[in-house]
This record gives structure tokens, sequence and C-alpha cells, in this order.
């Protein structure tokens, strides 16, 4: 098993990487590895973009541009709703029996405007992170306002503007062929052996799964990061994104201290981001932002102590293993960087796992 670690601070930017990314495959630092749900945090920056440039309203119902979506009891679920995880739809994707990575992205969209509001949930009164389904139903907005599919609008939005080139929600297969040996390979070890989860072929990474499938290097993914710490701008030319106040928007805690369901544990929100977790170690700020990926990987910006990390290992070795495995990296990059300056903070790990 390998792993690949990208960090920013004070100017300086630092490459790892530790083992294989396949058997007999050096993992190297420009290995594309699979995101999981690090994907989320592109959907919620294609969301603001939608936002700033006029073209819809966290509070508006997600009916309002997706007229389809609204039956079933979902009427009254909204943007924001979705970006939060408190709309009522956890597993209305069918991703607990793996559909997603079955089925067309059209199919998907609707099995979600199918589905009712979970069973005793009022949409923005109770929490229960979406695996998936939130922000699949986001990346369907974002088409229909924008008109193109979503895995063209993230690399001509965000990816290639920020010089992310490598990264895609939506590979084309020709492009996985090209990529050869450079594809990493997710495995799950939680039984001691190393187990391919066969997410990691041509057919699945076509998938534009917008909360899921995205996929590229650590070193890329820290640069989406290292333009929401410079307040939206980025990118070799210096280019905007978004602006400050939108960037400080979705990044600030909306969901406050409500106990999320789906993890059993209390964890904040802010529009499509997580804020000051565990996995972001004892030390951070505590507006700090990011989000992790299905025990793998996490990434996240530091936006007062300057720092940006990026980390995916590609074995997932059950919760249990990973939620302290994460915290340990981030806790001692803070401690490697002089930065563990007060005492360390008491961060409740999920007591259920994904």
């Amino acid at each position: 098993m390998g792993a690949q670690l990208a960090v920013t601070h004070d100017g300086a930017h630092t490459t790892f990487t530790v083992g294989e990314a396949a058997r007999d495959v050096p993992m190297r630092d420009d290995t594309l590895m699979l995101w999981f749900s690090m994907s989320k945090a592109i959907c919620a920056v294609a969301i603001a973009q939608q936002w700033e440039r006029g073209l819809l309203r966290i509070d508006e119902p997600v009916a309002t541009y997706l007229p389809q979506f609204g039956g079933n009891g979902k009427a009254a679920v909204t943007i924001r709703h979705l970006l939060t995880h408190t709309a009522g739809l956890v597993w209305a994707d069918g991703l607990a029996e793996g559909r997603p990575w079955r089925e067309s992205v059209a199919e998907n969209r609707a099995r979600v405007y199918a589905a009712p509001i979970d069973d005793g949930w009022i949409p923005g009164e109770k929490a229960g992170y979406h695996p998936a389904s939130g922000m699949t139903v986001l990346g369907a907005v974002i088409e229909a306002l924008d008109g193109r599919s979503y895995d063209t609008y993230v690399r001509d939005e965000i990816f290639l503007p920020l010089g992310m080139t490598d990264c895609w929600v939506g590979m084309p297969p020709e492009r996985f062929a090209a990529y050869g040996d450079r594809i990493g390979v997710m495995h799950r070890t939680a039984d001691g052996d190393a187990t391919p989860v066969r997410l990691d072929r041509a057919d699945i990474a076509a998938l534009a799964i917008p909360g899921a499938n995205g996929r590229g290097p650590m070193r890329e993914l820290a640069r989406f990061y290292e333009m929401l710490r410079d307040g939206g701008v980025g990118g070799a030319g210096g280019v905007r994104l978004l602006s400050e106040q939108t960037v400080a928007a979705i990044t600030a805690r909306h969901r406050v201290g409500m106990w999320d369901h789906t993890f059993g544990a209390p964890i904040d929100w802010g529009l499509g981001f997580v804020i000051d977790n565990y996995a972001m170690g004892r030390y951070c700020s505590p507006r700090t932002f990011g989000h992790g990926g299905a025990q793998s990987s996490v990434a996240y910006c530091d936006p007062v102590n300057d720092v940006v990390l990026a980390v995916v290992c590609n074995g997932m070795p059950g919760p249990d293993r990973h939620h302290p495995r994460m915290d340990a990296i981030s806790t001692a990059l803070y401690q490697d960087l002089g930065l563990a300056r007060s005492q360390p903070r008491d961060k409740p790990y999920p007591s259920t796992g994904l």
C-alpha cells in the first residue's frame, strides 16, 4: 500500500509519496488517485459560482431549477439543505447497494428524483451526511443552469483554470487508457489482505458522480484549496474563480453543533465543506475547512495558519483504523511545521463508518 501527500505552507510546496500505487508500481506524485467524497468540494464551488453569477439562490427550493425533483415530499428541500446535508435523502440513490457505480448518471438521478424524504425528517431540522445523493442533485442543477455537462463544466471552470490538468470527475475512457500505470488502485485492507475495490476501471472512471468519483494527484487537489485560501484566485495567471465574499460565505459555519445521524457525532458544516473536524488534527484553527474521502483521504485549508494539506492512502483499513490515521497525519503536520502552539483540542471520531 502507499500514500501521496501534498502540503503548502508559507509559500513552500512539498509533495511526499511512499509505497505502491498498484502491485509493483511505485506511488508517484503524478499518480491519479480516487478522491471519493473529497469530490464534493469541487461541486460546492461549482454551485457557489452559479450563486455568485445570480443564477440561483441558496435558500430557493431545488425544484425551482429541477421541477422533476419536487415530488414525494421534496418540494421544500433547498440548495442549502443539500449543501449542509440536512435534506433527508441520505441513501436515496442506492449507494448502500453500490447502485451509482453500476448505473448511468441519468439512471442515478432519476432514482433520487423519485425517492421520498427519509422517514421522520423535516429538511433543515435534522442532519445526516448524504454520501452521494445530495451532490448528484446539485450536479444536475449546475447542468440545468449552465447547459454544459457536469464533467465538462468542472474541467472548463475549475480544473483547467487552476492548472489541475490531470483532475477529472468523469474521465473519458481514452484518457484513462493513456494514463496507463499512473492510475492508482484503491484497496480494502480491513481483513489484512489488499483487495482492489474494483472502481479504478475505465467504465467506472467515466461516470460523472459529483459526490464520489473525482480523480487526480494530491499536488493538483492542493491547488484547489490554495485558490480558496487566496480568496478565490488561483492558477498560473491568477484567475479569479470566486469573489472573496463568496469564499468566506461557503467556508463559514452554516450548520453548528447538530448531531449527524449518519456519522453518529456532532459535525459542523459550511456550504459543502466540513469545518474543523478530527481529520484536520488537533492543532488546526477553528476556521479550517475541507472534506475527507471514504477511509482513505482528506484535503483542507487552514487560512489562519496558512496550511493546505491533501493526502490519500490507497488502503482502506476500516473506520476504526482510518480515523486515528488521518488525525495522526494532520496532528504531526502541525507539529513538524512548528504550529502546535496551543494545547491539543479533543475532537470526536464518527461512531459509525462508511
